[in-house]
């Protein structure tokens, strides 16, 4: 689904992250895990087309990224980053995903709003169709844009802190719901905090500051030197019966 070659980024004088290479198979759900200010979102805006690299190549099904984001891709940014006064309602804001569907015609047709209706439907949310967006809890917010996401029919999913504000249970029925997406076919990219939560969810990992420190299952990765040489900071891993949980031994490292 994605083949990263040699993939190095840069904001004025300073460097990102270099040299980065990375395959991520069709039908995966992978977290990327890693400090604040450690590249991770630019790394996933790079594989959007929406930030130009330095050096290197990223590839989506194949073909080359360049200054427009790939086809059948859904992204969902970090809710910090929307402007809530922007006088949108959620109907609105999910038929956006249906922008690259509709062509050059500017309005929605009648299969466009019938699938907009169906994913609030299956992330209960449809009694907020006309609601204005800022109404909404962290929660809903959150399903509304892996709504808009979803509307575009995606073959990739990439989602940059999708459980970040929001309380647990909204966190385990996210999770949840990507993985039955997952199941479904759609390849999941997914960038987190939350250690525990893709420790018990997902099947691949991949610790990242400006750079690739490990990757693989949480069993192989979940490790305190490899977690350690990823936040610089000591972190306890415990595991029992198949679980594994993390807990720090002092404060992480999240300076940008």
């Amino acid at each position: 689904m994605i083949e990263i070659k040699n993939l190095s980024c840069r904001y004025g004088n300073n460097e990102i992250f270099k040299g980065v290479n990375l395959k991520i198979e069709k039908g995966i759900f992978a977290g990327i895990v890693g400090p604040n200010g450690s590249g991770k979102t630019t790394l996933i805006k790079s594989m959007l087309g929406v930030i130009k690299p330095t050096n290197g190549e990223v590839y989506v099904n194949g073909k080359l990224v360049k200054n427009r984001p790939p086809s059948r891709i859904g992204y969902i940014p970090q809710l910090e980053t929307i402007e809530w006064d922007f006088p949108v309602t959620v109907e609105q804001v999910v038929m956006m995903g249906r922008y690259n569907k509709m062509g050059l015609l500017p309005w929605s047709d009648k299969e466009d709003k019938r699938i907009v209706r169906n994913v609030l439907e299956r992330l209960s949310i449809i009694q907020y169709i006309k609601h204005h967006i800022k109404t909404l809890s962290g929660g809903e917010q959150q399903r509304v844009f892996l709504a808009r996401a979803l509307a575009s029919e995606p073959e990739l999913l990439i989602l940059d802190e999708p459980t970040s504000g929001v309380d647990l249970k909204t966190q385990h029925d996210i999770l949840h719901f990507l993985l039955s997406l997952n199941k479904k076919g759609i390849t999941i990219i997914l960038i987190t905090h939350n250690l525990n939560a893709v420790a018990a969810h997902l099947p691949r990992i991949i610790c990242f500051n400006r750079g690739i420190i490990a990757e693989g299952t949480p069993e192989d990765v979940f490790k305190p030197e490899i977690l350690k040489k990823t936040y610089n900071a000591d972190v306890t891993v415990l595991r029992s019966g198949g679980l594994i949980l993390m807990a720090n031994a002092k404060p992480l490292n999240t300076d940008d």
